[in-house]
C-alpha cells in the first residue's frame, strides 16, 4: 500500500508526468532521425552514385565462373552486408505463419524497455517508500497517452514518419501495431494500480471521467483482439469496421478521461493526424476519379472489367486516367460501392501492371485506335492499364468473385498509389521469386527491369512457384513480350515450378474447345482455347523459359545465382511465409557473409513483400 502523499510528492509527480513523456518523445525522434539519415542516404546513393564496375585485374569473369580476389577495400561493403543479414534475414519464427526479423525484435524490445524504464525510475516517495504505486500508476498512464499521436500517425497512409524515415506506411504498420499493444498493456497496468491504491474506487464509478475511461479501455480491448492476424486476414471487413469505430470511441473517451489530469493535450493531435490523412485520401480519390464527380466524362471513367482466372483468383482491369502514374510494386486502395457492404470501404491490392513508357511517345500516323495492341499484342494491359489479381477469401472478395463469374463490370474508385518504388536499375543481377498471386508484385518490377534501357543490370531471373499449369495463362503473353523486348546485353531466365497438375493435359493438347471457366460440382474447371494452347506452346518454346514439375529448391537456386553474380545483386520475393522464409535462409551466412564479400562476391539486397493483409 502506498504512503500518504505529501505536497512535495505531488510536485514531483506532476513535474515527472510532464517531463518524462517529453523525454521519451525526444528519444524516439532522435532514433527516427538516425534511421531517416541512413534510409535517405541509401536512396540518394542508389539514385545518383555511378556504378563502379570491377577491373579485370581485380575480378576476372570467365565463361561459366567468376574468380574472386580478396580486397581490403571491400570491408565497408562487408560490414553493410553483415548488418543486412543479422537485422533482416535472421528471424524469430512463431508457428507456421508469423515471422519477425531481428530489426523488428530489437525495436520491440527497445521500445518496451524505454517505456518501462521511464515508468519505474524515481518512484520513491518523499517518505522513502520505493516503487510507490501512486507514482508509477499515474505516470504509466501519461506515458501511454503520449504515444497515441505517433501510433495514430503510423496507422495512416500519409504520415510524417514515412516522410522523415523514407520507410513506406506498410513497412511501418508492424511498429504501429506493436506500439499500440504495448500501450494497451501499460494502460491495463494503470487501471489495476488505480483500483488497488484508490480506496473509494467504487464510489468514483459514478464520475463521468472514470466511466469514459472504462468505456475507452473496453473499446481498446476489442480493438486489440480484432487486430490479431487471423482476424485481419480471414475477416478483413470485421477488422475494418471495428477498427474504425473502436479507435473513435477510444480516443474520444481517452480525451475526456485525461482532461481532468491535464493530459488531454497528448490525445487531440491524434484527431489532427487522422483528419489530415483522410483529407489527402479524399483529394486523391476526387482527382484520380474525376469523371465520377462530373468534372469530365469519357476516357477517364474507371469502370473495371472482371475475369475469373481460377477458382480463387479474380483479375480486375481498368483504364487509368492520363494523369495517374505509379511505380512497379506499388499498391492502390480500391473502393467498389456496388460490391462492398459499406460504400466507403477501401481494400488494398498490389498493382500487377507496369506503367510503361513504351506507349508514351506520339502515335505514328495511321496507327489507329488499337496502337497499343499493335505494339504489345494482347499483353498490353500489363504494360499500361491498371491490373489487379485479387485472391478470393470471404466477404468483399467473395462478392467480387460472383461478379467475375458473369464477367461483369464494376465501378471502381482508386486511392493511391502507395508504397515504395522498386528501382533496381543499379543492380547487376536481379532475381524475382513469387508464389501464386505473388506475381502481382514481381511481374511489374520484372517488366520495368526489361524496359529500363539505361539499367546496369546484366542478368534477370524470374522464378514463379505455382500449383497448377493453368496459372501460366494469367501472364504468359506478358512474359513472351518481355523476352522479345529484352536488349541483347540482358540475360533473361524464367523458371516456372509447377507443384500441381501435370504439364501436359492443359497446355499441350490442341483439341481444347472452350474459352471460359465452367462450374462443375461447385468447383471451377479451367478450359483453354486452341489459341491459348498455341500461345503457351510459344512461351515454352523460348529458350529463356523453363517449366519444371515439383517444388523449387530455392536454397540451391539462389546459391547458384549468387555464385554466378558479380557486383551487386537484388532478390525480391512475394509469396507465402514458407517461400519468404526459404529465401531468407538461403541468403544468410556464408552465402552473403563478410568472407564472401571480401573475396569479391556480390553484395546481396533482399526485399520481402508482405503477402495478404499482414
Amino acid at each position: 500500500m502506498s504512503s500518504d502523499f505529501s505536497e512535495a510528492d505531488i510536485i514531483a509527480l506532476v513535474r515527472e508526468n510532464d517531463t518524462y513523456p517529453e523525454q521519451v518523445w525526444y528519444t524516439i525522434a532522435a532514433f527516427l532521425f538516425v534511421v531517416g539519415c541512413f534510409q535517405w542516404g541509401s536512396f540518394v546513393h542508389s539514385k545518383f552514385a555511378r556504378r563502379r564496375h570491377y577491373e579485370c585485374d581485380e575480378e576476372t569473369v570467365t565463361a561459366n565462373d567468376i574468380q574472386y580476389k580478396f580486397s581490403v577495400r571491400r570491408i565497408p561493403l562487408a560490414i553493410i552486408n553483415f548488418y543486412r543479414v543479422v537485422a533482416f534475414r535472421w528471424t524469430l519464427e512463431i508457428g507456421q505463419s508469423y515471422t519477425l526479423n531481428m530489426a523488428e525484435v530489437f525495436v520491440t524490445v527497445a521500445y518496451i524497455a524505454l517505456l518501462l524504464i521511464y515508468a519505474f525510475i524515481n518512484t520513491t516517495s518523499v517518505e522513502g517508500q520505493k516503487l510507490d504505486i501512486i507514482y508509477w500508476s499515474n505516470r504509466i498512464a501519461m506515458l501511454a497517452s503520449s504515444q497515441f499521436p505517433i501510433i495514430t500517425a503510423l496507422g495512416t497512409k500519409n504520415n510524417i514518419v514515412s516522410l522523415v524515415t523514407g520507410i513506406s506506411y506498410d513497412r511501418l504498420n508492424y511498429i504501429h501495431r506493436m506500439m499500440a499493444r504495448t500501450c494497451f498493456m501499460l494502460l491495463w497496468v494503470h487501471a489495476a494500480g488505480e483500483i488497488v491504491c484508490t480506496p473509494s474506487f467504487r464510489e468514483t464509478l459514478n464520475e463521468d471521467w472514470l466511466r469514459l475511461g472504462i468505456t475507452a479501455m473496453v473499446a481498446f480491448s476489442i480493438l486489440i483482439l480484432v487486430s490479431l492476424r487471423p482476424v485481419r486476414s480471414d475477416v478483413y471487413e470485421v477488422f475494418f469496421y471495428v477498427h474504425f469505430l473502436g479507435v473513435l470511441i477510444f480516443l474520444v473517451g481517452g480525451y475526456y478521461h485525461t482532461k481532468g489530469a491535464y493530459g488531454s493535450y497528448w490525445i487531440w493531435p491524434s484527431f489532427v493526424f487522422w483528419a489530415f490523412d483522410r483529407f489527402i485520401r479524399v483529394v486523391r480519390v476526387v482527382v484520380f476519379n474525376h469523371s465520377y464527380f462530373g468534372f469530365k466524362s469519357g476516357t477517364g471513367t474507371m469502370d473495371a472489367t472482371t475475369e475469373l482466372l481460377s477458382e480463387n483468383i479474380v483479375r480486375l482491369r481498368l483504364r487509368r486516367p492520363r494523369h495517374f502514374h505509379w511505380s512497379p510494386g506499388q499498391t492502390a486502395y480500391l473502393i467498389m460501392p456496388s460490391v462492398s457492404t459499406l460504400p466507403f470501404e477501401a481494400h488494398p491490392f498490389t498493382i500487377a501492371s507496369f506503367d510503361s513508357s513504351l506507349l508514351s511517345t506520339a502515335k505514328p500516323e495511321g496507327s489507329g485506335e488499337n496502337y497499343e495492341t499493335q505494339v504489345l499484342g494482347s499483353s498490353a494491359p500489363f504494360w499500361k492499364e491498371l491490373v489487379f489479381l485479387v485472391n478470393v477469401h470471404g466477404g468483399f472478395t467473395k462478392k467480387l468473385k460472383e461478379v467475375a463469374v458473369t464477367k461483369g463490370k464494376v465501378k471502381v474508385f482508386v486511392d493511391g498509389p502507395y508504397g515504395p518504388s522498386s528501382d533496381l536499375g543499379s543492380y547487376d543481377t536481379s532475381v524475382f521469386v513469387a508464389g501464386g498471386s505473388g506475381i502481382s508484385y514481381t511481374l511489374p518490377v520484372f517488366l520495368s527491369v526489361i524496359e529500363h534501357r539505361k539499367s546496369s543490370c546484366r542478368r534477370v531471373v524470374f522464378i514463379w512457384c505455382i500449383r497448377g499449369a493453368g496459372y501460366v495463362r494469367w501472364i504468359e503473353e506478358a512474359l513472351i513480350k518481355a523476352v522479345q523486348l529484352a536488349p541483347p546485353s540482358l540475360i533473361v531466365s524464367i523458371r516456372i515450378f509447377n507443384t500441381g497438375s501435370p504439364l501436359t493435359s492443359q497446355y499441350m493438347e490442341e483439341d481444347s474447345s472452350l474459352s471460359s471457366p465452367t462450374e462443375k460440382n461447385g468447383t471451377f474447371e479451367q478450359v483453354l482455347t486452341r489459341k491459348g494452347s498455341i500461345t503457351s506452346s510459344m512461351l515454352f518454346s523460348l529458350r529463356e523459359v523453363r517449366m519444371e514439375s515439383g517444388r523449387a529448391d530455392l536454397d540451391a537456386l539462389l546459391i547458384e545465382e549468387v555464385s554466378m553474380a558479380s557486383g551487386s545483386m537484388s532478390v525480391s520475393v512475394c509469396g507465402s511465409q514458407g517461400i519468404a522464409r526459404a529465401v531468407r535462409h538461403a541468403l544468410r551466412f556464408p552465402v552473403s557473409g563478410p568472407t564472401s564479400i571480401l573475396s569479391g562476391g556480390p553484395s546481396v539486397t533482399l526485399h520481402v513483400e508482405s503477402f495478404g493483409y499482414a
